[in-house]
């Protein structure tokens, strides 16, 4: 059977080695322009923009039928979505799950909530890859994804919290304070796939030093890293150059933040995702 891979454009993977794999975009808008999270967005003029823009801005999800035809006529589809405690993209998701499996006897899909983004759904959709050619079933795939997804966080550093605070996904009051201090706040998508702020730190060597202690207590013991960034690669040095210390091993890839995590991070802001497996 055809087996195909699929997410929503925060996962910031628009290609995956080895794997049939479609991304299903975002979109972000603002001042009456529309920006389309693809590969062929230019995230940095698209930040220059909103930066500008004196409008609210806002994102919106893909419909089920966009969802549809990333489906490809395949007979089973695993899937990632962006989690649905900030973002109905899992719900247009699920609909177009319905309707597929109406219109094509046989097939099986399965969309999973990450209750995350960016990195994290990135660890989750590289594991669907491995699966491929470990696990038999299409329920066998589905439960060893979902017992991987149990072992995997999300942590994320941000100097801004302006877009997240105007669309709801954090506190106005949590966002004003840090960009009144000059601060990084240091949060963790939670259980529920809402955005838990844990630490408030000044400068970013010290947020990275925290980051590294938050994954410790978390588990990490030198397993995958996936770092996705918006224009910040001191950061991302920082960090690996930490890891490294420490687990000289480890498995770490950096990719700059597209669209949607570009938006939400912000200029400068850092998005971590590993997992607490050996």
């Amino acid at each position: 059977m055809r087996y195909r891979i699929v997410s929503d454009s925060s996962s910031n993977l628009f290609h995956l080695e080895g794997a049939d794999y479609a991304t299903v975009p975002l979109k972000i808008c603002a001042g009456g322009r529309e920006f389309v999270d693809t590969p062929e967005l230019d995230t940095g003029e698209m930040l220059a923009y909103l930066k500008s823009c004196r409008s609210k801005s806002g994102t919106s999800c893909p419909n089920p039928n966009d969802w549809i035809e990333a489906f490809g006529g395949a007979e089973m589809v695993f899937g990632v979505a962006i989690t649905s405690a900030l973002s109905g993209c899992y719900g247009t998701a699920m609909e177009a799950v319905r309707e597929y499996e109406e219109t094509h006897p046989g097939a099986k899909v399965y969309i999973h909530d990450s209750r995350s983004t960016g990195p994290e759904m990135q660890l989750l959709l590289e594991k669907l890859r491995d699966l491929q050619e470990t696990a038999g079933s299409f329920e066998e795939v589905r439960a060893a994804l979902q017992d991987y997804a149990a072992h995997t966080h999300l942590l994320v550093s941000l100097e801004s919290l302006t877009n997240l605070a105007n669309n709801g996904r954090v506190s106005p009051l949590v966002a004003k304070m840090a960009g009144l201090l000059g601060i990084r706040i240091v949060s963790r998508a939670s259980a529920g796939g809402t955005i838990e702020p844990l630490h408030k730190c000044r400068g970013q060597k010290r947020a990275m030093q925290t980051m590294l202690d938050e994954m410790d207590k978390a588990g990490y013991r030198g397993g995958k890293v996936r770092i996705s960034h918006c224009r910040n690669e001191e950061a991302v040095q920082i960090l690996t150059e930490g890891l490294r210390s420490r687990y000289p091993n480890c498995d770490i890839e950096a990719l700059d933040c597209k669209g949607l995590c570009s938006y939400y991070a912000e200029e400068g802001g850092l998005i971590l995702g590993f997992e607490d497996l050996p």
